[in-house]
């Protein structure tokens, strides 16, 4: 009998017990032995009998009790669970995580912990809820240089982007309808400002590179700045706009980044909707191959967090995720380059013909009924894209576009 603790029983947490309970017999299977949920560490109270007993207030007594090999750790945010992940892997107690602000602000400590403590620390759940994206890369891809990794790894502003191109809404009338559905929080921040997307993509550079890469590195930019008329533009392109997150290399010299983009209906990843996610990775021998799935949610995530679980007392079991303690430079994001999709006040006709010759190879845009125009330029360094723009007038926005 393998005896674990679940710290924090939420929406994660309560499916990691359920899914236990419920294929205990394929568990047993696989295994050739049980896995009991022994402690639960939470503040509620539970009218199951059978849940009501294991749970206990105090993280010692997960510490303490020498029965427990692993901890599930499903309380969200950075305290107290950095601690007590800490502690865990200290006392020689295998840890799974779904916590993506924990790993991408303290993964290299925590894994090099684990490797000291001859114990594993698992966070396939941190990225792309039940999407294998991590094992993937450690794993089946392992012989692979990768090129670049680019994808939707938000549900919540796929969500709230989706409505918007389908059904024409404003974006605090998407988001309200997000928080309705309890597809995003009520203090909305860290999804619609890109921050959850920027740890993700920390997480997975780390492991594309081998070096750490840290989330305050990565340039990032939200989703609160994309209107209607955004998609007004671009629908007439025959384009949407998503919540990229990426990385690339090219000459030795990482890029990364999280920002809204306008991509082509030809383009893979157009068709990824709703809460669901999408990565998409190139590698030089590979080529270009794409995982998709749900990102979020109380199952997905915890089938992850379960599938952890299970290879960690799994025999011959090899995987152990690592990357180095030494930093990865993250080159600015105005040496990076893009097309631009750049939106101007009036319809002045000099106006236009001053945009349309000062980015060269450029397309012009327009919207019946609005006062205003917009250019669609060739691919641009961003530097360069940002000095031209100081030479024209009446710029509203401009979003960055990969068609």
């Amino acid at each position: 009998m393998i005896k674990i603790a679940i710290m924090g029983f939420g929406t994660v947490g309560s499916g990691v017990y359920e899914i236990l309970e419920k294929n205990r017999e394929l568990i047993n299977r696989k295994l050739g032995e049980d896995i009991e949920v022994k402690t639960i560490l939470g503040r509620r109270l539970f009218s199951e009998n059978d849940i009501s007993k294991k749970i206990v207030k105090e993280f010692e007594k997960i510490e303490e009790d020498p029965e427990i090999e692993l901890v599930v750790e499903t309380m969200g945010g950075t305290t107290p669970a950095y601690e007590y992940i800490k502690r865990s892997l200290l006392a020689k107690k295998h840890v799974v995580t779904a916590n993506k602000a924990v790993v991408a602000a303290h993964g290299t400590e925590l894994l090099k912990i684990a490797h000291e403590c001859g114990v594993n620390f698992l966070f396939e759940a941190s990225v792309g809820g039940g999407i294998p994206i991590i094992r993937g890369l450690f794993s089946s891809l392992a012989g692979e240089n990768i090129k670049e990794i680019s994808g939707i790894l938000n549900g919540t502003t796929n969500y709230i982007l989706t409505k918007m191109d389908q059904e024409g809404s404003e974006f605090e009338d998407a988001l309200g309808a997000a928080q309705e559905y309890g597809y995003a929080e009520r203090e909305p921040e860290a999804d619609v400002e890109g921050y959850d997307t920027c740890r993700k993509v920390a997480i997975l550079a780390s492991i594309a590179t081998g070096l750490e890469v840290a989330y305050e590195d990565i340039y990032t930019e939200g989703i609160t700045k994309v209107d209607k008329i955004d998609f007004e533009y671009a629908q007439k392109m025959g384009t949407s706009i998503k919540l990229f997150g990426g990385m690339f290399i090219d000459d030795g010299k990482l890029y990364s980044y999280v920002c809204p983009m306008i991509i082509s209906s030809s383009d893979p990843l157009y068709m990824v909707k709703s809460v669901y996610n999408a990565v998409m990775i190139e590698g030089h021998t590979l080529g270009k191959t794409m995982f998709y799935g749900s990102g979020a949610g109380k199952y997905p995530t915890a089938s992850a967090v379960v599938a952890d679980v299970l290879s960690v007392f799994k025999k011959n079991n090899g995987f152990k995720p690592y990357w180095s303690e030494e930093r990865a430079y993250v080159e600015d994001m105005d040496k990076t380059s893009h097309r631009y999709f750049v939106r101007f006040q009036g319809r002045n006709e000099e106006d236009i013909a001053h945009c349309e010759r000062a980015f060269g190879k450029s397309r012009s845009v327009y919207l019946e009924g609005k006062d205003e125009f917009a250019i669609l330029t060739g691919y641009m360094r961003e530097k360069d894209f940002k000095a031209v723009l100081e030479g024209t007038k009446g710029m509203i926005k401009f979003i960055r576009a990969r068609i």
